[in-house]
């Protein structure tokens, strides 16, 4: 399994930022930075969020390792909606749908998008 800083090394690697770079644009200090490479460290968690900024990627990304250099292992499937926007309200009204309603709805967006060329 490989360590945090591992991945933030193959991430600046192949981003082409050098350590100084990543310091300068991190604050965080060159010494620390070459502790996590030479003692195989990790950083501290305060660090984590300027670290995922500079780099590009999420908390998730860093720390797990399954967004390999920002590539998605898998596609996200999952939206977020407030249910006081549109989106929401027309969400939460094909759900009070019947099976068969939903069906033909969602006949009538297939339509609408060949329409558009979608």
């Amino acid at each position: 399994m490989q360590t945090i800083s591992g991945r933030i090394f193959e991430l600046l690697n192949a981003r082409n930022m050098s350590q100084k770079e990543f310091a300068q644009k991190t604050g965080i200090a060159e010494s620390s930075i070459s502790d996590w490479k030479r003692k195989k460290t990790n950083p501290s968690s305060d660090k984590i969020l300027i670290i995922c900024e500079v780099l590009g990627v999420t908390p998730y990304e860093l720390l797990s390792g399954a967004e390999h250099i920002g590539r998605r292992s898998r596609e996200n499937l999952t939206y977020v909606i407030d249910k006081g926007t549109e989106l929401g309200m027309l969400v939460e009204s094909y759900e009070q749908l019947e099976g068969s309603m939903q069906k033909k709805l969602l006949g009538y967006l297939e339509a609408l998008k060949e329409l558009q060329g979608i």
